[in-house]
């Protein structure tokens, strides 16, 4: 035991003095609201607004020069290779919560702020869009899509759980349990601090941190493996609070009740209803995925119409930054968002 402690100390020692820092600027910020900004990537192509999670910074998807999927989606390359190209897009970075924001519920999100980004991406390139939300995004992006589906020419789903009681009811409603303990702190704050939404991730995986810190006091440190590693680390670490209203309706509305997955999830007193979505749909399952089951990523899969489906062998962040990601996710995604199939009325 005491050597696993000690590679797991090795590890961070490591981490903690790895000259890596981020070495990519966020593209240019086109529109603004509080903490929100719309960064857009490219000037031409088929127009796709990803719609990142809540509780994670947004550059997930534009995370260093050799993984950013956005910019290989936009013909900016990256690495050894030439960028995909043929795509234009543009990512909500939510930022964290001011004061104001603070109070903000699910609806002001969605029906508010999202709203708002897509119809300023629309007005910039002169039509519809398609919408893309990744992990807690995707329920952000489908109720923005079913509110204006004029502005919305297809919609993908990254890794977005949808029916929470599908894999493991009882284990949901452990975590929506978690919500108690949280609640005088969210009284005080008006939010649930980063530490808080750290603790409900670390409960998915207790060893994790462990397993990943040992493996990484392993790696040659001037290589690009122990840059990645800490680019990823360095992301995860960058949290964001959530508004005491949203952590509430996440926990015991989303995780507690199955509220989506029951068809019972309303956005501004309109339920939020897959199988009314109309355009063409994609559906990513992460198979390997330990923070969203694919078995809660799958029902929405189920539920859109005509929905089509992927289920590649690649973890929830994996299928955005491993090594696999380009050949398995990102060109075939970048295929699909220039061609989508017609839609369940085409």
């Amino acid at each position: 035991m005491r050597w696993r402690i000690d590679a797991f100390l090795k590890g961070v020692e490591r981490y903690r003095h790895h000259p890596y820092q981020r070495d990519i600027e966020d593209a240019p910020t086109v529109w603004q609201e509080g903490a929100t900004r719309l960064l857009e990537m490219g000037a031409r192509g088929r127009p796709v607004l990803f719609v990142p999670s809540l509780i994670n910074r947004g550059y997930i998807l534009d995370l260093s020069w050799r993984k950013s999927l956005l910019r290989w989606l936009a013909g900016e390359g990256g690495g050894d290779s030439e960028g995909g190209g043929g795509i234009r897009p543009f990512l909500l970075e939510w930022g964290y919560p001011q004061a104001a924001e603070r109070g903000f519920t699910m609806s002001d999100v969605v029906a508010g702020r999202l709203v708002r980004a897509l119809e300023v991406t629309c007005a910039r390139v002169g039509g519809p869009v398609t919408l893309a939300g990744y992990c807690m995004g995707g329920l952000l992006a489908l109720g923005a899509a079913l509110r204006r589906p004029d502005l919305v020419s297809a919609y993908v789903a990254m890794a977005a759980p949808w029916d929470f009681h599908a894999d493991d009811a009882a284990a949901a409603q452990r975590t929506a349990a978690l919500v108690t303990p949280f609640d005088p702190v969210m009284r005080l704050l008006g939010e649930l601090p980063v530490d808080g939404v750290q603790t409900l991730f670390a409960t998915l995986d207790p060893l994790l941190a462990l397993k990943k810190f040992s493996r990484f006091g392993t790696m040659d440190m001037a290589g690009d493996e122990a840059d990645d590693f800490v680019a990823l680390e360095d992301w995860l670490n960058d949290g964001v609070s959530l508004p005491a209203a949203i952590a509430r309706e996440c926990l015991t509305g989303w995780y507690g009740e199955n509220t989506p997955g029951r068809g019972e999830w309303r956005i501004a007193d309109m339920p939020v209803r897959p199988q009314s979505l109309a355009c063409p749909s994609l559906v990513i399952v992460p198979a390997r995925d330990r923070i969203v089951p694919p078995a809660a990523a799958r029902a929405l899969g189920t539920a859109l119409p005509g929905a089509t489906v992927w289920q590649p062998s690649l973890g929830h962040i994996g299928m955005i930054v491993s090594g696999g990601a380009k050949a398995r996710i990102w060109a075939p995604l970048r295929d699909w968002l220039l061609h989508p199939p017609a839609g369940p009325e085409g």
